[in-house]
């Protein structure tokens, strides 16, 4: 993942990374490192030394204006990562271009830091070196870019850091010190044996450090610890002390030696380029020196949030065109209409609250709150439902007789649950033939006659019709008569005794159509408190085809939000497999 988004805002190289193409048309040098790949753009190889070498002293000469010379054995830097740093140190002594002093430990061939620093800033630099190849081209360097008033280079003995490199210097105040300290405790560890996480991918560029550049006892973590140690008896000699760190396994303990030491200002970053990540870690014992703000926890760069797509081309959009009718959409509607009033469809029977938004001319929007998982084993809810319907017990047929004892064998209980088929009849009445028993009413009526007279009266008129009793689950046997009101309709229940059987009465309200309505009108997405997720589809014509996109605003997992669009996706192309209706 590229890193170059998180680089300091005054890198050059933010947001317009070096043109290998333009570079290799300018300097010959560089050229003869520059390839084309198939789809014609310049490369270059970052895992041959002599390309890295090539581009860091041709990004020094074509931006800053600086000639260098860097032996392949020695540490090669990268000039967007040291211009980090340069500019962080800005941060730290609060401002650039002032004339400002500092130290450089072990300022290596390439001299790098010192030269920015003095280039841009016009700063002075003390540079120490302990490796005698490096201290000769760190001088070259220097020399060679007409630096040396500005730039003094020292050659410090081994294990020397701060306290040596300033007994010279006793009456001098620097603004700061940068290091940019060895990494690495030993050769495994520089090879990336039981330092390296597994699962990151290896090292894109090479590496062509020194032993004295990339290793030290105890590695980085013991190095930054003697300067610690130094910084503890020099104090206010320096106003910032800093160093660069390459595992962020560092910075902790070493933020925790600082505490220990009552170091009362301590700060830190991270330095991105490319796919490479470093930290570093400052401190002063100055009281009055403005700390800068280390990174927030949250990693500044996020990945772009890409929306979820998928297209619907022409024939499958002109199909679903023929088929709107059925949905209830007027004739001839335009394609994004089409495609957003089956996608209403789908959501409506998926139980998501949905509302449109405001957008474009030739576009449509959608609001979706989805408040439960709807969409997931829906073959076996449907296959569930039907298994339940079918075990629904079935009214007798007209002209059958229905004895006491068949109903009780049915149910054990006094309630009644109807087949769904005769819901929609208002007032059936049950059929009395010659040997049939009666049914009960509201009171019990009389035996009738043989000759099959029917005695009709309201007391035997029985409605089938299941009512939801409020106060209880189970469905109850409910009777009409024509002087109640159509809102109130009597149920009867058995609550037997000892000694006989009592009914009771129970009068329950029925809603009426606009009450019903009113309860039950969705809610308004944007005011459901619990949701699983919360997205935007946008429905869009692309030329003949139709683009249906889904974006993330918020919510608990983005698995559920694939999910929904597969869902409406393969939806869309079910209709067109196989029509409604057949």
């Amino acid at each position: 993942m590229s890193l170059n988004k998180s680089m300091h805002p005054r890198n050059r190289y933010k947001d317009k990374p070096p043109d290998f193409a333009y570079l290799a048309s300018k300097y010959p040098d560089f050229e003869q490192h520059v390839h084309t790949n198939l789809a014609g753009r310049a490369m270059l190889n970052f895992k041959e030394p002599e390309a890295v070498r090539a581009l860091t002293c041709t990004l020094l000469k074509e931006d800053f204006g600086l000639t260098i010379d860097i032996p392949l054995e020695r540490l090669i830097p990268t000039v967007p990562l040291r211009l980090n740093y340069i500019h962080w140190v800005e941060d730290l002594i609060g401002g650039q271009g002032e004339p400002r002093r500092g130290i450089d430990i072990g300022t290596g061939a390439s001299c790098i830091y010192p030269l920015l620093g003095a280039s841009m800033n016009g700063w002075h630099y003390l540079a120490t070196e302990v490796d005698d190849i490096c201290f000769d081209y760190a001088t070259r360097n220097v020399e060679q870019n007409n630096l040396s008033d500005l730039i003094k280079v020292v050659k410090v003995p081994q294990k020397t850091l701060l306290m040596d490199a300033l007994k010279e210097e006793s009456a001098i105040v620097y603004d700061f010190c940068m290091c940019n300290p060895p990494f690495f405790a030993n050769q495994l560890e520089a090879k990336g044996v039981n330092s390296r996480n597994s699962r990151r991918p290896p090292p894109s560029s090479v590496n062509t450090g020194g032993v004295t550049e990339i290793m030290a006892e105890g590695g980085e973590l013991e190095f930054v610890k003697r300067i610690i140690h130094d910084s503890l008896q020099l104090k206010t000699r320096l106003r910032w002390y800093s160093c660069m760190l390459g595992k962020k396994c560092s910075l902790a303990p070493l933020k925790e030696e600082l505490r220990k030491q009552g170091v009362p200002k301590v700060t830190h970053t991270e330095f991105c380029q490319g796919r490479t990540m470093r930290w570093a870690l400052a401190w002063s014992f100055y009281v009055d020196v403005t700390v800068p703000s280390p990174p927030s926890k949250k990693r500044k760069l996020e990945k772009s949030r890409k929306p979820l797509t998928f297209m619907l081309l022409q024939p499958t959009v002109k199909e679903l065109q023929s088929q709107a009718s059925s949905i209830g959409c007027p004739s001839n509607p335009r394609p994004v209409e089409t495609i957003t009033a089956w996608l209403e469809k789908t959501l409506s029977d998926l139980k998501v609250l949905y509302k449109r938004v405001p957008c474009g001319r030739k576009e449509q929007s959608l609001f979706l709150t989805v408040v439960e998982n709807t969409w997931i084993h829906g073959r076996q809810r449907r296959r569930d439902q039907g298994r339940h319907l079918r075990e629904l017990p079935r009214a007798p047929p007209s002209g059958i007789s229905t004895t006491p004892s068949s109903v009780t064998a049915q149910h054990h209980s006094s309630t009644h649950i109807p087949d769904s088929s005769h819901s929609e009849s208002h007032t059936p009445t049950a059929a009395q033939g010659p040997g049939s028993v009666p049914q009960s009413g509201t009171n019990r009526a009389n035996s009738q006659r043989a000759s099959g007279q029917e005695v009709q009266s309201q007391e035997e008129e029985t409605s089938c019709v299941p009512v939801k009793n409020r106060g209880t689950e189970e469905d109850v046997i409910m009777e009409s008569s024509p002087s109640i009101t159509p809102n109130t309709i009597l149920a009867q229940t058995a609550l037997p005794t000892t000694t006989q059987k009592q009914e009771a009465i129970i009068t329950e309200e029925v809603p009426t159509e606009t009450q019903e309505q009113e309860v039950m009108q969705p809610q308004s997405p944007g005011a459901v408190q619990h949701f699983l997720f919360k997205c935007l589809v946008n429905v869009k014509a692309e030329e003949q085809d139709v683009a249906v996109e889904i974006h993330w605003v918020e919510g608990q997992n983005k698995d559920l939000m694939n999910q929904l669009c597969t869902y409406l996706k393969n939806t869309l192309f079910r209709v067109v497999a196989k029509p409604l209706g057949t």
